[in-house]
């Protein structure tokens, strides 16, 4: 062993402690590796460097871009509508269900090109359903990552594995020659977050949180998020009046935010309208205020239909800070004569003039250069309020601004990416020509391309990669395996198996799973026949554990799912720690006994 495999092995044994006690950000640890290889000398500053330019980075950075550009199409919604409604709204279905479907899936398309597609689905759901994102993302992930082991084509290993066969005069593995055990594996993943998904899976909801815009707005200025909805029966003294004649705000401080009408849902009526018996009203304000004003008026209480419903959702509807700017149309005018709620319909909530803060009915009051509005109303709304030269919106708009219209292009260029890589293209050129394509075909804008990339996991990806350059170049890698075969020699050949699946899966944490593959197949192979067992099996068997990279959000899947979960490196510790050994006793259990 000469000084770069101890060099390297330290930097290795470091690495893992730092990632297992989660003291520093791991795109941090990442990078401080990166460095220290081309510090020390171990790889050149191109060879340092060279993980920003691989193909697991591009393919990364690809997927994000096709993923967002679906997302802004309004088909996520759709799905996510559509999933619900068909399998249910509980959360245990839901899991096992997108989670079976991610996992299928990945048979056939990339793994990580799954689970971007899942991504946004899930996150919806999440929102819709007001169930944790934790809950739902890591057995999608999990799911993904396991189904890839159901066809030849499923994961990069077995694809890399059949041509080292070929070109070593061996005859590849047919397509469906591993579908028994994935099967059992993904049965097995789908088991186990069904029996044991509450204590695995992490409570993200009890850690300190950054607070969204919108919740420091709320409490900053005290404001109530509380919806209702209630129907006015046959026979309410509001029939026949209109708003201004109702007096709601001035006596009951509600704010009338949507009512229903013969042409569908009219949001923040005008003040002229007039309340008919069966209309829907949706109502901004304190509960206490809803229900004294129910009681007060003789209204039922209602369910919110679809198109109210929305009012009360946090990703269609919130609170913006609108400021008057100089040479704006509304200076000088009220919002009376300006008609703000019938142009926008959203609805004025604060004002902030001369320094003062005036919450009652300031419908009258003459706006100035720089006063402040805080309102109330859909995110579409609002962002129409925020393209007028009128106002400045300082709120960031939390919804998307949908592109139905380009749902048909964005779906041309996904499944565009995954023919390409069915025909033999590599990932990271299939799919970021399918993210070019969106921004071609306008689906995307160039910018909104690049604010799509999550470059926590990009830096992530990039600075561990070349950990795994340098354990090949020193020979480290090489050096490991050699010697835990050594120690095999003349034991049992489920030791042997044993060793292969682990060693492994162990190098899949650090670095990338084809190579891993490179290294083990031919070592694995003499070592194999030695032991007396089918080198095509062990190799098979190397090729299959080279996608158990369940520990550690290493894997290009579980780095996906990092930010977006709220996990930390214990989580994937804990829930991927019990995965991973159920993944080396099934793979190496179905060898041991059917192909070997």
């Amino acid at each position: 062993m000469d000084g770069s495999m101890i060099t390297v092995l330290l930097m290795l044994t470091v690495t893992i402690g730092l990632l297992v006690a989660d003291v520093f950000r791991i795109d941090l640890v990442a990078l401080l590796v990166m460095l220290l290889l081309g510090w020390t000398g171990i790889l050149t500053a191109e060879e340092a460097f060279s993980g920003f330019s691989s193909n697991a980075v591009i393919a990364m950075m690809g997927v994000m871009m096709i993923s967002q550009g679906l997302a802004k199409t309004g088909i996520i919604d759709r799905l996510s509508q559509m999933a619900v409604r068909k399998i249910g709204g509980g959360k245990t279905i839901i899991v096992l269900s997108i989670s079976l479907m991610a996992g299928l899936l990945s048979g056939v398309l990339i793994t990580v090109g799954v689970a971007a597609l899942f991504l946004p689905v899930m996150l919806q759901i999440s929102r819709r359903q007001k169930i944790p994102a934790s809950d739902l993302l890591m057995p999608m992930g999990f799911s993904a990552i396991l189904g890839a082991n159901l066809t030849m084509v499923g994961s990069a290993p077995l694809i890399v594995l059949n041509d080292l066969l070929r070109s070593g005069g061996q005859k590849p593995y047919g397509l469906l020659s591993v579908f028994p055990v994935g099967v059992l594996l993904l049965g097995a993943g789908l088991l186990y977050f069904w029996l044991l998904g509450s204590r695995i899976l992490p409570d993200t909801s009890q850690r300190p949180t950054a607070q969204s815009h919108q919740e420091k707005l709320m409490e900053t200025l005290h404001l109530s998020h509380y919806i209702s909805c209630y129907r006015i029966p046959p026979d309410c003294p509001l029939i026949g009046k209109t708003l201004d004649e109702a007096a709601i705000w001035q006596r009951f401080q509600l704010h009338l935010l949507g009512m229903t009408g013969e042409s569908g849902v009219e949001y923040v009526p005008w003040r002229e309208t007039r309340f008919r018996s069966g209309q829907v009203l949706s109502l901004l304000g304190t509960e206490e205020a809803s229900r004294h004003f129910s009681e007060t008026c003789g209204l039922q209480p209602a369910k919110a239909g679809e198109s109210l419903q929305s009012l009360a959702e946090s990703h269609s509807a919130g609170f913006a800070e609108v400021i008057i700017p100089p040479r704006s149309a509304m200076a000088d005018s009220s919002l009376r004569e300006f008609s703000l709620r019938k142009k926008y319909a959203v609805e004025p909530l604060v004002l902030f003039s001369g320094g003062e803060e005036v919450r009652e009915d300031f419908s009258d009051h003459h706006m100035r250069q720089g006063d402040t509005l805080v309102v109330y109303g859909l995110w579409q709304h609002i962002r129409e309020l925020s393209r007028s030269p009128d106002f400045i919106v300082i709120t960031p708009v939390a919804a998307p601004d949908h592109t139905p219209e380009k749902t048909k292009a964005a779906v041309v260029c996904l499944l565009g990416a995954v023919a390409m890589t069915l025909v033999g293209f590599p990932v990271s050129l299939a799919f970021f020509s399918g993210a070019v394509a969106m921004i071609l075909a306008k689906v995307l804008t160039l910018q909104e391309g690049y604010q799509a990339i999550e470059w926590k996991v990009i830096f992530l990806l990039a600075g561990l990669i070349p950990l795994g350059t340098a354990m090949q170049k020193t020979g480290t890698a090489a050096f490991l395996s050699e010697n835990l075969m050594k120690l095999l020699a003349g034991r049992h050949p489920l030791f042997f198996l044993l060793a292969v699946a682990a060693l492994a899966s162990f190098f899949a944490l650090f670095m990338s799973n084809v190579g891993a593959v490179v290294i083990l197949t031919p070592l694995v192979m003499s070592m194999a026949t030695m032991a007396e067992v089918d080198p095509r099996g062990a190799a098979l068997l190397a090729a299959v554990c080279a996608s158990n990279a369940l520990i550690l959000p290493t894997h290009q899947v579980n780095a996906l799912l990092l930010s977006p979960g709220g996990y930390r490196n214990t989580d994937f510790m804990r829930a991927g720690g019990g995965m991973s050994l159920i993944y080396v006793m099934i793979s190496v259990t179905f060898f041991y006994f059917f192909m070997i």
